[in-house]
């Protein structure tokens, strides 16, 4: 009885896609190659899974902690791959040692198998009780779940547990879009929740040197280093902000400041997007967190731009981001004491509800053209690359 080890990797809302979902499974299985690169494997597909085999067990965690940050994927299972016959099946769980409350949970992804799923978790089941004398059946709260799955491809797996991943949309299904991403907690999870529907990210960040320390910029890289985890790479476009705000600080009423800031940078993000074939603006925002993210602020921020402007967070508590942030690696870098651009002229009362009209009035003692112009010109480009240290 041949026995192989591999892994089982099982993808969620794919199977929603209805006649374009092969676009999806190839795109998935692309990336999955794109992420397990540099490693001896090989890709299989069969509907419903797609399987990774014939590699070396050493690197296995290593292998499963790559798929684990692989969007589209929902779970792994180290599984034991054998034929499918029904009574090689029994003959494997016959040499299963299984101690305590268990249950059989089976899947018939061929409806051509001549046993129903039912029908294979009874027969299991008692050939488990017949050889292991400690064994009992539980059916709600077993202590063992031992799963097995009959694919289409004539093979059967079986296996105890099912690993967590990602899970969404498999990366770059979604078109492509630039995060605003700054050195604090909320914008890198932002990035990843839209990377997570599908999107693949590049990045702006705007650093006012000599307001802001180098180690404040070098924090920002640190984070899209963290991001490419998840998303392979990011394009990240570094913007001096310097002259802009010095500018606004001369120029402005104090209480806009923030608003006038926000609206030079929308305008700059905008331009990077059209330059750089991208589809929309991603922002950290969540409604009401400060005064440049109350309804009117974001109104006044969005008046400006006429790409689509995406914040995921915009519902989010700000323990809930933390906790995401924690989750995926960005959180401990993200509470380092190195301040941005935002915090440089910060005025003691910002406006909570600016109006578009104040705004412009304003924005007429800027050369606004002129300062974003030069400072897409003077910008400074890092191509940051998976596991780049």
């Amino acid at each position: 009885m041949e026995e192989k080890i591999v892994l089982l990797l099982k993808f969620g809302e794919l199977f929603l896609k209805g006649k374009n979902k092969h676009e999806f499974e190839k795109l998935l299985m692309m990336n999955i190659r794109r992420k397990l690169s540099g490693y001896a494997f090989s890709l299989e597909f069969t509907s419903g899974r797609m399987i990774v085999e014939n590699y070396d067990e050493s690197e296995e965690k290593i292998l499963i902690e790559k798929l684990k940050t692989t969007f589209g994927l929902i779970a792994i299972s180290r599984a034991v791959e054998i034929d499918g016959d029904f009574e090689n099946i029994k003959k494997y769980v016959s040499s299963l040692e299984v101690s305590g409350s268990f249950r059989v949970s089976a899947k018939r992804a061929d409806k051509r198998y001549p046993h129903t799923s039912i029908e294979i978790e009874k027969a299991l089941g008692e050939v488990v009780l017949n050889s292991n004398a400690g064994a009992k059946v539980d059916l709600h709260t077993p202590k063992t779940i031992l799963f097995v799955e009959v694919r289409f491809n004539g093979k059967c797996y079986v296996y105890y547990d099912n690993i967590k991943c990602a899970g969404g949309l498999p990366l770059g299904s979604g078109g492509r879009a630039l995060l605003l991403l700054s050195g604090g907690i909320d914008s890198p999870v932002a990035g990843y929740m839209m990377a997570k529907r599908g999107l693949k990210i590049e990045a702006v960040h705007f650093h006012s040197y000599p307001y802001t320390s180098e180690q404040a910029k070098e924090k920002v890289v640190e984070l899209a280093r963290i991001l490419t985890n998840y998303v392979d790479e990011i394009k990240l476009h570094i913007i001096s902000f310097t002259k802009i705000q010095e500018q606004i600080h001369m120029n402005c009423d104090a209480d806009y400041m923030i608003t006038i800031m926000r609206r030079i940078m929308m305008r700059i993000a905008e331009r990077l997007c059209l330059k750089n074939d991208l589809g929309a603006i991603i922002t950290g925002e969540s409604l009401g967190q400060v005064a440049s993210q109350t309804m009117q602020s974001i109104n006044v921020t969005n008046s400006v731009v006429s790409l689509p402007v995406f914040r995921p967070l915009i519902a989010f508590d700000k323990e809930d981001i933390m906790e995401i942030a924690k989750n995926i690696g960005t959180y401990d870098t993200s509470i380092l004491p190195y301040e941005d651009c935002c915090t440089v002229f910060l005025p003691k009362y910002p406006v909570i509800k600016p109006t578009i009209k104040r705004a412009e009035h304003l924005e007429k003692f800027l050369n606004i053209d002129l300062l974003v112009n030069e400072a897409i010109n003077n910008e400074e480009v890092l191509l940051i690359k998976q596991n780049e240290i």
